[in-house]
């Protein structure tokens, strides 16, 4: 198996809405590159940082990378981002 490696950049934000919501933009500012897997970002409290809550829906598509839509979506799955 080949190693991969994570980036983890921290953004400080003041509630969890407000960090789903920048994750977010984050993430579709970087779905164009293709080391970047949007649908796996989740954001987490400073202090405990092993509680991690989904941005995305946290479903594994057929293509093996996870849906665009926010985790608590209508329909089917997608890797298409989608107007709330």
């Amino acid at each position: 198996m080949n190693e991969r490696w994570v980036i983890h950049l921290p953004v400080v934000v003041s509630d969890l809405v407000a960090a789903q919501r920048l994750a977010r933009v984050v993430a579709h500012w970087t779905h164009v590159l293709p080391q970047t897997d949007p649908g796996g970002t989740t954001v987490s409290a400073e202090d405990d940082q092993h509680v991690r809550h989904w941005v995305f829906c946290d479903q594994v598509m057929p293509s093996g990378r996870r849906c665009l839509l926010r985790p608590d979506h209508d329909g089917e799955c997608s890797r298409r981002f989608r107007q709330r």
